[in-house]
C-alpha cells in the first residue's frame, strides 16, 4: 500500500477529486457508521458517487490496479481453468494469465488469507486488482449464464429434488448450505437477481430448443443469459414456483393465478403469480411488489415544485374527487400512497379500498377487494362509506356503479382519491360523462385530474451531450419551453455496466396537472370533446405531459428518445388525407 495514501480514505479522494462535496461526505459517514457499512458501499447506496468512481479511489487507497470489465476480453481457456463456483464464492473475475500468473478484478479488495486460498485452488500465482460488484457480477452472467452452477449439479443429480411447501420463503437462508444445487435454490437466484436489477416484474417463457428468461427493468423488457441444459429442467422450475404459490402443480391445461410471500433480510415481498399454457410448456410471469420501490416522500416522485405545491394543497382539501390516470405500471398507485402519507396527519380517519393492496400504510384502514365472495369495489365502497371515513382511497374506477358512488362520497364531505384509465387527464372527463354522471354532479366533486407517466432515467455515470437533436425537436422543445432554440440541450446515455448498457438507470414520473375551474363547470355537457376541453384548459394554464417532458429532456433528466416514447403524436401524411387517394 502506498505511504502517501494511509491516511486518507474513499470519502477523502473523492472530495479532493470534486466528485462528492463536504456536505455529501459527512452524509455518508452517519450512513456508515450508524449502519456500521464500509465507507465505500455507503457513498453509492446514497448515489452520491457512481460505482466506477468509488472503486478507483478504492484502488488508489489501497494501491491496487482498477480494470474497467467492459473493456476485457476474456479467452475460453482462461475460462476453463477458473470454475464458477470459485468465481461466485470469493467474488472476482479472472482478467489474463501469463507467464504463470493469473490477475484475478476483485470486487472487494481482498485479505490475505483468501488469496493463499486461492493460490491453492487455482494453482497458479495470482494478482489481485479492483474492479465494481456490478461489473463482477455483469461479467459471470455473460460468460457463465444465471445459475450456472447450480444448473451444472442438477443436471448430474439423478433424481428430481424434493419440494418443500413454505409460506413464506426466505431467499437468503443461511441455514441450507451455500452451494446446495436444488432447484429451489435455482429458483431463488432468479428472484434475487431481479430484485438486484430492481425489475417489475419476471417472465420465464418455454420454446421448442430454449427457455427465454426476461426481466422488466425501468419499464423495458431485458433478455437475461441462462445456462445450456435449462429447457430439460423447465417443468422443475414451473413446479417449484407452483408450489410457493399453492397451485396445483398436476394440472397444466388451464391459467393458474396465484401469490407468493418471501424475504430477503429486512425487506418483505409479495410476488404474483400468472401462469398460463402455451404449445411448449406453461410460460409464468412474476409480478413483484415490494415496499422498497415506494416512494411515499413527494419530492421522490420526480414532480415540479409547482405541481408539488398542488398536489400538496389538494391532500388538505375537506372534499372533492381527485383522478389519477394512465396505463397500467406508470406508478398511480404509488403516487397515490405519497398523497396518502401527507395527507395522513392524524387528525383524519382515512380507508382505502384496492385490489391489490401493494403497501401497507400505518395508521390507514386498508381493505383488499375480493370479488369471489361478493367484495368489490361498489359493494366495499357503501361499507366504506358507514365507516365515517375523511378521506377514501378507491383503487380503480371500473364501472358505472363505483363511479356514481365516488361522486356522491366526494360531495357529501369527503376527499376521494381514485384510478381511472384514460390516456391522458383531460379525457377523464369525457369517460366519467360516458358513465352516465350528471354533469352537474361532476361539476361540484371533480377538483382535479392528474395524469401520469414513467420515465427511465439517464444513467448518472455515462450521461453524455446528444449531438443529434433534430431541427422539429429543437423547434417544439424551445415552443413547449419558451426559450430561444439555440439554448435547448438534451444528453443521452452511452451504457455502461452500472446500468446494464442501457443508457438508463432508476425511473422518474412525469405528471399532467388538469384543474377543473368555473370555466370548465360552465361547458360541462355529455358529449363534449377532449380537444374542447384542452382548449379551455391552456387559457388557465394547462400543459400537456409531452411539454412536462421536455422540460425533464432540458434538466438532463431523460433522453429525447424516452420523452418520444412515451408522449409520440401520430402525424398523418397528406397522402392520406387526399380524398383523391
Amino acid at each position: 500500500m502506498s505511504r502517501a495514501f494511509q491516511s486518507k480514505d474513499v470519502g477523502t479522494v473523492l472530495l479532493e477529486n470534486g466528485t462528492i462535496t463536504e456536505k455529501q461526505l459527512e452524509l455518508a459517514r452517519r450512513r456508515h457508521t450508524r449502519q456500521q457499512v464500509p465507507l465505500h458501499r455507503a457513498i453509492v447506496d446514497l448515489s452520491l458517487a457512481s460505482e466506477e468512481e468509488t472503486h478507483r479511489a478504492l484502488a488508489e487507497i489501497n494501491g491496487m490496479e482498477f480494470v474497467d470489465l467492459e473493456n476485457v476480453e476474456v479467452t475460453e481457456e482462461l475460462l476453463k481453468m477458473v470454475p464458477v463456483k470459485i468465481a461466485l464464492h470469493f467474488r472476482f473475475a479472472p482478467v489474463t494469465i501469463s507467464n504463470g500468473q493469473m490477475t484475478l478484478a476483485f470486487s472487494e479488495p481482498p485479505v490475505m488469507s483468501d488469496l493463499g486460498n486461492l493460490r491453492l485452488l487455482l494453482g497458479t500465482r495470482l494478482r489481485a486488482a479492483l474492479t465494481t460488484p456490478s461489473g463482477v457480477h455483469a461479467f459471470i452472467k455473460k460468460h457463465y449464464g444465471l445459475g450456472a452452477q447450480t444448473i451444472q449439479q442438477l443436471r448430474n443429480d439423478q433424481s428430481t429434488p424434493e419440494l418443500a411447501d413454505e409460506v413464506v420463503f426466505d431467499l437468503k437462508n443461511t441455514d441450507a448450505p451455500p452451494m446446495d444445487g436444488t432447484m429451489s435454490d435455482f429458483v431463488n437466484q432468479i428472484l434475487l437477481e431481479a430484485l438486484r436489477l430492481d425489475a417489475t416484474d419476471i417472465h420465464i417463457e418455454p420454446y421448442q430448443a430454449t427457455i427465454k428468461l426476461r426481466y422488466r427493468i425501468d419499464g423495458i423488457l431485458q433478455d437475461i443469459q441462462v445456462p445450456a441444459g435449462l429447457r430439460q429442467l423447465y417443468n422443475s422450475i414451473v413446479s417449484r414456483l407452483k408450489v410457493m404459490a399453492g397451485l396445483n402443480i398436476a394440472e397444466r391445461r388451464i391459467p393458474h393465478d396465484g401469490r407468493i410471500g418471501m424475504k430477503t433480510g429486512n425487506e418483505e415481498y409479495d410476488l404474483r403469480v400468472s401462469i398460463i399454457p402455451t404449445p411448449w410448456g406453461e410460460a409464468v410471469c412474476l409480478r413483484i411488489l415490494g415496499r422498497q420501490n415506494m416512494f411515499l416522500d413527494m419530492q421522490q416522485l420526480g414532480m415540479e415544485p409547482q405541481q408539488q405545491e398542488v398536489l400538496a394543497e389538494l391532500t388538505r382539501l375537506p372534499q372533492g374527487l381527485i383522478l389519477l390516470t394512465g396505463p397500467t405500471g406508470s406508478g398511480k398507485t404509488t403516487t397515490l400512497y405519497a398523497a396518502l402519507a401527507h395527507a395522513n396527519d392524524g387528525s383524519r380517519k382515512i380507508v382505502t379500498i384496492e385490489n391489490p393492496i401493494e403497501y401497507r400504510l400505518e395508521g390507514i384502514s386498508q381493505i383488499q377487494t375480493r370479488e369471489d365472495i361478493g367484495l368489490t369495489f361498489s359493494s366495499g365502497l357503501r361499507s366504506v362509506l358507514r365507516h365515517d371515513p375523511d378521506v377514501i382511497l378507491i383503487g380503480e374506477i371500473r364501472d358505472v356503479e363505483t363511479a356514481e358512488i365516488a361522486v356522491r362520497a366526494a360531495q357529501t364531505g369527503h376527499l376521494v382519491f381514485a384510478t381511472l384509465h384514460t390516456n391522458d387527464s383531460v379525457s377523464s372527463i369525457p369517460r366519467l360523462l360516458d358513465m352516465e354522471i350528471e354533469p352537474f354532479l361532476l361539476a361540484s366533486s371533480l377538483i382535479s385530474s392528474i395524469a401520469q407517466r414513467l420515465a427511465r432515467r439517464i444513467c448518472r455515470h455515462c450521461m453524455k451531450p446528444d449531438e443529434s437533436i433534430s431541427d422539429d425537436v429543437r423547434q417544439e422543445m424551445a415552443e413547449a419551453l419558451r426559450i430561444a432554440p439555440e439554448k435547448v440541450r438534451a444528453w443521452t446515455g452511452a451504457g455502461c455496466v452500472e446500468c446494464n448498457d442501457q443508457g438508463y438507470r432508476g425511473r422518474v414520473a412525469l405528471y399532467e396537472f388538469f384543474m377543473v375551474n368555473d370555466e370548465i363547470v360552465d361547458v360541462l355537457r355529455p358529449g363534449i370533446t377532449p380537444s374542447e376541453l384542452r382548449k379551455i384548459g391552456r387559457r388557465s394554464g394547462w400543459r400537456p405531459i409531452r411539454d412536462n417532458g421536455w422540460l425533464k429532456v432540458q434538466e438532463g433528466v431523460i433522453s429525447i428518445e424516452e420523452n418520444e416514447r412515451l408522449t409520440r403524436r401520430v402525424t398523418i401524411p397528406n397522402w392520406f388525407l387526399d380524398k383523391s387517394y
